[in-house]
């Protein structure tokens, strides 16, 4: 397999761009996704395009170190949503050579949903960025199945959809529908690994997606069946927030934790 891995800034969300991605060059990493808005009143966002000289310091790191920008996130699509709010976001990510656009569905009227996705997946593709929505099981698209019907409603043929395995796994969506996703709908993955002892409950997935989850192959998701069903060379991104352990050894050591366990992994697949 031949899977380019990136490092998304949950994993190491308190290390500013610059710094976040020296690291991750360091490491091994072909990738990073960078959090320039902020998704929660307990951790950071990181506004470039607010902040002309960390923009420019982050356009250098990227230059320096020859790290990918993979994604830019993430844009909350709520009824009230209007694309224009987010030119000088698109911007930067513009700047930074990004390749996606992470959205996240806040919006009940799935059809609205659909049609302001279309719209703002335009004005990312003129700036040379696509969008993805990503599908949360406390929201109202819960599900990979819910997911595509959104963006196929868009009319958008290369609209995508993120797959997160964590929300993958505790949403119950199923493989066939993972086999259903064609692959221009899945420009790169979320990998991560965590238990699996259902039911949850919403506080359950919001600590398990925003604080604790587990290196991949060391929980219990079954991240092999996933990763059979993938392209050999999709990318993926390391989402694998462990506050714990950030908090006792710092984000370094969890960024070469999850990296080393993923080699692990793909390397068991892969014989």
């Amino acid at each position: 397999m031949t899977h380019p891995i990136s490092l998304a800034h949950l994993t190491v969300i308190d290390l500013p761009p610059p710094e976040m991605i020296r690291l991750a060059a360091g490491l091994g990493y072909d990738a990073v996704g960078l959090r320039l808005i902020r998704v929660t009143d307990t951790t950071p966002g990181y506004p470039l395009h607010l902040d002309a000289g960390l923009l420019r310091q982050t356009v250098r790191a990227v230059q320096d170190s020859g790290i990918k920008v993979q994604d830019i996130e993430f844009v909350r699509m709520t009824p009230e949503f209007r694309g224009e709010d987010y030119a000088a976001f698109l911007d930067a990510g513009a700047a930074l050579g990004a390749r996606q656009v992470i959205c996240a569905p806040y919006d009940p009227d799935l059809s609205r949903l659909s049609h302001n996705l279309a719209a703002f997946h335009e004005a990312a593709r003129r700036r040379g960025l696509s969008c993805v929505l990503e599908f949360f099981p406390w929201t109202n698209v819960p599900d990979l199945a819910t997911a595509l019907r959104v963006v196929e409603a868009s009319g958008a043929p290369d609209l995508g959809v993120l797959v997160d395995t964590l929300h993958f796994n505790r949403s119950g969506s199923s493989l066939d529908d993972l086999s259903r996703l064609a692959p221009r709908r899945m420009p790169f993955l979320h990998l991560c690994d965590a238990p699996v002892c259902p039911p949850y409950t919403t506080e359950d997935l919001f600590h398990a997606g925003r604080a604790e989850r587990l290196p991949p192959g060391e929980g219990e998701i079954d991240l092999t069946a996933i990763l059979a069903r993938l392209p050999a060379d999709l990318p993926l991104s390391l989402e694998v927030p462990m506050t714990a352990l950030s908090r006792e050894k710092g984000p370094a050591e969890v960024a070469a934790r999850v990296l080393a366990a993923t080699r692990r992994l793909l390397g068991q697949v892969a014989a």
